[in-house]
């Protein structure tokens, strides 16, 4: 079809349908990836959302004949608010776009257009875990962020705090080693020795994600380690691999990258586990992507020039509550 030869009604028809195939072939990796909790918030219901811990005793306790059952003690944990806010950007299709037959030019603006929204998705999410060593970071757009979890330090750090004990917790692999057999143990370990409850009680948790930036390196080594036969540093067949099949790797591509989404080499080794059941990590989305397109009498079309505008506009909220559902290492070797 020329866009010459359609009117402005059916070329607002067929932009629909690109944005919509645009959006659909983004790959969200880090809204799909389980680390974070996906939550729809209804219109007109405030801009901020609080989320607490609040944590039961890990046991029962004896109870002799005929006396009275202890009651069980709860403890509130830390709480995080959430607080909306919106992205955009718009596009203007001039009139000798529209009518000398340049249809390529403006099916692939309004598919850049299309991706936008989803992927500034991608890269808000992603940065919680690429600044997940500092209290916070300030994105492309100027802003300060913080990454601060409910007790005030960074969401990966050695010495958490607990809400109902003076016990404190590490859940970054001391010396940050690479991706490894060895590495990867040592984080299962940390998994074991350093997960409590806000009592600090040993908690359970089952930890089923391993998470990779897309270096090439860390990433094959999470396929060795999770799809390997027989155990990596045996010399003789037939001996199993423990790790086969133990978690389910995430690969985010966003994660090695600066504040504007430019490659950043340092953190190419990022990796961990974490539990997807018991991620405290929320996104809130109030607006989900969607496109504002011309219309009439909505000032669509700008007089004086003749342009069409389009927009992609986006409202969505990212906290973290607390620290102990994700096991972290830079791998840089830094202690």
């Amino acid at each position: 079809m020329e866009l010459n030869t359609v009117s402005q009604s059916d070329f607002v028809k067929l932009a629909k349908v690109i944005w919509l195939k645009a959006k659909e072939s983004v790959p969200s990796s880090a809204r799909a990836s389980g680390l974070f909790k996906d939550i729809a918030i209804s219109a007109n219901s405030g801009n901020t959302r609080e989320f607490s811990e609040i944590d039961l005793e890990e046991y029962a306790a004896y109870k002799g004949e005929s006396d009275q059952a202890e009651r069980a003690s709860i403890q509130q944990g830390y709480s995080k608010t959430m607080t909306k806010y919106r992205i955009a950007r718009d596009i203007g299709i001039s009139y000798e776009m529209r009518t000398e037959n340049k249809y390529p030019e403006v099916s692939a603006r309004l598919t850049s257009l299309g991706k936008m929204g989803p992927n500034r998705l991608d890269l808000d999410l992603s940065h919680r875990i690429t600044f997940c060593t500092a209290t916070s970071y300030t994105d492309m757009d100027g802003r300060t962020i913080a990454t601060t979890v409910g007790d005030g330090f960074q969401l990966a750090y050695t010495a958490h705090t607990l809400a109902g004990s003076s016990t404190t917790f590490r859940n970054r692999l001391a010396g940050n080693a690479q991706l490894a057999k060895g590495s990867l143990e040592n984080m299962e370990k940390l998994i074991v020795e350093e997960t409590y409850n806000q009592f600090g009680q040993k908690m359970v948790m089952g930890f089923d994600i391993l998470f990779t930036s897309d270096d090439p390196n860390t990433m094959n080594m999470a396929k060795q380690l999770l799809k390997s036969g027989s155990d990596l540093a045996a010399p003789n067949a037939g001996v199993i691999n423990v790790q086969q099949g133990s978690y389910r790797h995430v690969v985010l591509p966003r994660l090695a990258t600066d504040k504007s989404g430019a490659p950043d080499s340092s953190k190419r080794r990022y990796w961990g586990l974490a539990s997807s059941e018991m991620s405290s990590a929320y996104l809130g989305v109030w607006e989900d992507a969607h496109l504002k397109q011309p219309a009439a009498l909505n000032a669509g079309e700008e007089f004086s020039t003749d342009d069409w505008n389009f927009g992609v506009r986006m409202g969505y909220g990212i906290v973290v509550v607390s620290a102990s559902w994700l096991k972290f290492s830079s791998g840089d070797g830094v202690s």
